[in-house]
């Protein structure tokens, strides 16, 4: 080519196809938490002009403002730290016991026809069925006590964990299979180097179903304990201060509910899959 075809070439290119370097603004926004942070402040600002512009009834809807403040005091000037920490012990260990029992309901179903046959049996009956709908039974077998609370809690996550697991390792393509198989691999080798990887975003979306149906759980029976016992985490704030028409409070104890929600999603969920599934290519 002659240089002055070359020349000409060159001055042809479209420079809007050239990438220009993204602003501030755009690489801010490109930050899963700035976007999730922005959503949550709009909705904030949105409550705040309701309740001000609207003229509502402080007794019925506190503004947003009343309920954060009513959060800072009920925090550092109150006990709910002290509800905080009861409430997240208890569904700890209601998690780890159901997250125990899910996985050795889905080995079994996994190695043998009965297993996997006994599995889709429970989880057509239980699955549906209410957790909440078992306290009462829960409260006359075990007292009123933490052990109520904790049973219902592994209802919550033991059926939702089983099914997502079970349908992820059903859903293992032939050839991951027969790859295992050919390196020798049988039994628990064969399921923890073959069938837990490739289901492992079938599992993660489980834990994360099963820890949802647990929280909201735990809330409803602690509403229910805390009436009868006269203590409990808070689930148990939020009923007390409901019946000395403390709404702010109520929001307060709500508050700490959807942000121990959003805390572990994002912080525990997310960066699980981030280090896993998304690194992996296994989703986008």
């Amino acid at each position: 080519m002659r240089p002055e075809i070359f020349v000409e070439t060159l001055e042809k290119v479209d420079t809007a196809d050239v990438e220009r370097p993204l602003s501030w603004i755009e690489r801010a926004w490109n930050v899963n938490g700035v976007r999730k942070a922005t959503i949550l402040i709009g909705l904030m600002v949105l409550w705040q002009a309701y309740t001000v512009i609207g003229d509502i009834e402080p007794l019925m809807f506190p503004s947003f403002g009343a309920a954060a403040q009513a959060l800072y005091q009920s925090l550092f000037h109150s006990d709910l730290l002290e509800k905080i920490w009861f409430s997240l012990s208890v569904l700890l260990i209601g998690y780890a016991i159901g997250l125990g029992l899910a996985a050795a309901l889905v080995m079994w179903a996994t190695s043998s026809r009965i297993g996997g046959d006994f599995l889709a049996t429970c989880t057509a009956m239980f699955n549906p069925l209410p957790a909440i709908a078992l306290l009462p039974l829960a409260m006359l077998w075990f007292g009123l006590g933490v052990a109520s609370i904790v049973f219902v809690t592994i209802h919550s996550v033991l059926w939702a964990v089983s099914l997502s697991t079970h349908n992820g390792f059903r859903s293992v393509s032939e050839t991951l299979r027969m790859i295992g198989r050919n390196y020798g691999l049988r039994g628990i080798p064969y399921v923890t180097k073959v069938l837990l990887p490739a289901a492992l975003p079938s599992i993660l979306t489980g834990m994360k179903v099963g820890w949802a149906f647990a929280w909201r759980t735990l809330i409803g029976a602690e509403l229910v304990f805390g009436a009868s016992s006269g203590s409990g985490g808070l689930g148990w704030f939020i009923f007390e201060n409901s019946q000395n028409l403390e709404t702010a409070h109520v929001f307060a104890g709500l508050f700490t509910v959807i942000l121990i929600g959003i805390a572990v999603e994002n912080l525990v969920f997310r960066n699980i899959e981030l280090k896993t599934v998304y690194r992996w290519g296994m989703q986008r």
